[in-house]
């Protein structure tokens, strides 16, 4: 029986990119699969009473902001607190990273990437250009972007990623299901 866990996660969020490197490392040592899954927070924050950060309450944003500044201390990550284009668009990134892992490519490689133009380059992952240097990185090369933007099935996929999140009561961003229950 193979295992997989089913990883519910957002480019533009601050904790997929602070435990994803982590998160491979333990289901590779596992011996486990992930099923990257990325999915609209927009879509699932309201869902659950949540609300975007800058409707948030002042002492729940500065808040935000003491959890952020612990973990990239004790973590010892490179992490801009407020990248200059927050809030960005993240369907881009996530449509790349669908199309990576329809066509059989190492999803965590190029998701850590573009998670790290966002979070430590203060790229705007919502154009092509971040994109197109993760893709490279990756030796995925430009032709994948071309083939995520022009695919309305990678759309709907993402838009379904989404849609059963919800319907697994998914409330945030990393969100892991093994074996029917959310970590």
């Amino acid at each position: 029986m193979s295992k997989t866990v089913d990883y519910y996660y957002s480019h533009v969020s601050p904790w997929s990119y602070l435990g994803a490197e982590r998160f491979y490392k333990i289901v590779e040592a596992a011996g486990a699969t992930i099923n990257f899954k990325p999915m609209n927070l927009s879509v699932i924050f309201p869902q659950s009473g949540g609300l975007p950060l800058g409707k948030r309450p002042p002492q729940r944003q500065a808040y935000r902001m003491t959890e952020l500044k612990r973990w990239k201390a004790h973590l010892s990550v490179d992490l801009n607190y407020e990248p200059k284009h927050f809030p960005t668009n993240d369907m881009p990134a996530a449509l790349i990273a669908i199309t990576a892992q329809r066509s059989g490519h190492d999803v965590a490689e190029l998701s850590l990437a573009i998670m790290r133009k966002w979070w430590v380059k203060e790229m705007d992952v919502a154009e092509d250009r971040p994109l197109i240097h993760a893709a490279n990185q990756c030796g995925l090369g430009r032709t994948i972007l071309s083939v995520a933007s022009k695919q309305d099935e990678v759309s709907q996929i993402y838009d379904a990623y989404t849609q059963e999140a919800s319907d697994k009561q998914v409330f945030g961003a990393p969100t892991d299901i093994y074996q029917g229950e959310l970590f």
